[in-house]
């Protein structure tokens, strides 16, 4: 491969729709196998992972460091599932890394890590930490002459950390045009819903009350994912899609459920999982 940036995928919004109902039974089944983790989460971001590599992301399985790469920053970083799950479909793991899912010495850790998964640039852990880094991203690819860009994804409660804020701030006053956040609004957290924990009002303004320019979506239509994108990457500034998902998205009994968040299916929990994720 060239200096020049990878090439990106062109999937069409069918292909996609495909890609991301697989991506949702390699999630069920890494949660049950590990019996831990976090489907939840998992289930209500993977439209949008599957989305960015489908239809953006500058990235190469063959060259995962590449220095032209866009990045992918999952700072609600325990969501790793899918990030796992979408890194397969794009061929950068092997369908046996899933099963290293949790495992001691396994390359797919309970939260993302760069040391160990080819295809993430980002280790997560405590939440409010991916935009600062995203940013740093930026500024490195503004300061080295090179047009990769930063996509970080941000959960609606983890919009509650005062840094990400600060970080906000930091891109409008830095003027950064390769940045885009994009934050999974599906309205629960570790122990609740978000509005009992600390109502977030209303975020659309909030992130253009900093200077962003912003655009809501729902987070689970290919078609509006595909045209955020473009109008993110269209745009001249930092951009912020707001997209209005379901957690557990896709097996009813997780759906909009709190204790889903952190919580293994049991035999027969994952046996309905698979049946209404089979089409």
């Amino acid at each position: 491969m060239s200096d020049d940036s990878p090439e990106f995928n062109q999937k069409s919004v069918d292909e996609l729709i495909d890609i991301a109902r697989g991506c949702r039974r390699e999630i069920v089944k890494m949660v049950k196998r590990a019996n831990a983790g976090h489907p939840g989460g998992s289930l209500s971001v993977i439209d949008l992972i599957v989305g960015l590599y489908g239809r953006t992301m500058r990235a190469s399985p063959s060259e995962p460091k590449h220095p032209g790469r866009d990045r992918l920053i999952l700072s609600k970083g325990h969501a790793s599932p899918a990030m796992y799950a979408a890194l397969h479909a794009f061929g950068f793991l092997e369908e046996s890394d899933l099963h290293s899912y949790r495992m001691y010495n396994g390359i797919c850790q309970g939260h993302v890590d760069s040391k160990w998964t080819p295809g993430v640039d980002f280790s997560g852990g405590s939440l409010g930490m991916g935009l600062s880094f995203g940013l740093g991203v930026a500024i490195s690819g503004r300061l080295s002459g090179r047009d990769h860009h930063s996509w970080v994804i941000l959960g609606d409660g983890e919009c509650q950390e005062g840094e990400i804020w600060e970080a906000a701030m930091a891109a409008v006053h830095h003027r950064l045009e390769n940045v885009t956040v994009i934050i999974d609004v599906n309205g629960i957290q570790n122990d609740d819903f978000v509005d009992q924990q600390m109502e977030m009002g209303d975020l659309s303004s909030k992130w253009a009350a900093f200077g962003w320019k912003v655009r809501d979506m729902n987070g689970h239509d290919m078609t509006e994912i595909s045209e955020a994108i473009d109008w993110a990457k269209a745009t001249v500034g930092p951009c912020a899609i707001l997209a209005r998902t379901t957690k557990g998205k896709g097996v009813s009994f997780m759906e909009n459920n709190p204790s889903f968040h952190g919580k293994a299916p049991n035999d027969e929990e994952f046996e309905l999982a698979m049946q209404e994720l089979a089409s």
